[in-house]
Order: structure tokens, then C-alpha cells, then sequence
């Protein structure tokens, strides 16, 4: 085994389509159907309230985001336990975070 550089700054972010106004730099798999990713949100783009069946942990890189009924600057981290309900998380302006969920992505509430 070897350790694995990425530079983030030269791979190409993919579209999620189920949430328009998102992309996902995929980083890594922790754990099975886990995930460690940056995720960009344009301004307005909303995620809805939703629920991971795992722990997951998120850190703003870039921007402003509401989550829930907080208001997340760059810097902030936050931990949400598994099965919490989480968000909905509303991008104030265009932020990146950075996300490292320990498990399969969950459910997530209609918008």
C-alpha cells in the first residue's frame, strides 16, 4: 500500500442531478457505501431535511450556508450523529464544504 495524493484543484467536479445547483468532488471511501467529498452549492441551492443511517461530519471551506435553523460560516465543522435529522441546508452564497459521511447516504425528504 502506498499513500494517494489528489489535487483537487485540476479534477473535474461531477453534477447531481437530484439536486440542481450542486457538484461532488469525490475524494475517497472511508468505509462501504461511505464518502469523503467536497461538495459546491450555488447560491439559493437548498438540500432538503433528510436522514444518514451513519455518522457524518461537515466542515464550510468556502461561504455561507443555513443548516437547519444555524447560519454556517467558513470555518464552522459540525458533527451530526447517525439517523439525526439533518438540514434542509440552504446555500446563503456559493460555498464548498467538505464532507466525510461514514456510511450509505440515506433518505432524503421531497423538496
Amino acid at each position: 500500500m502506498s499513500q494517494k495524493f489528489i489535487n483537487t484543484n485540476n479534477q473535474q467536479w461531477e453534477k447531481l442531478p437530484s439536486f440542481p445547483g450542486t457538484e461532488i468532488l469525490p475524494l475517497s471511501e472511508p468505509v462501504p457505501q461511505g464518502s469523503i467529498h467536497k461538495l459546491h452549492m450555488s447560491a439559493g441551492t437548498v438540500i432538503p431535511v433528510h436522514f444518514h443511517p451513519c455518522d457524518e461530519y461537515v466542515y464550510v471551506l468556502k461561504g455561507t450556508i443555513e443548516t437547519g435553523t444555524t447560519n454556517c460560516q467558513s470555518g464552522t465543522f459540525w458533527f451530526t450523529p447517525a439517523n439525526t435529522k439533518n438540514g434542509p441546508h440552504k446555500a446563503i452564497t456559493d460555498v464548498e464544504i467538505l464532507t466525510i459521511r461514514l456510511g450509505e447516504i440515506g433518505v432524503f425528504e421531497n423538496n
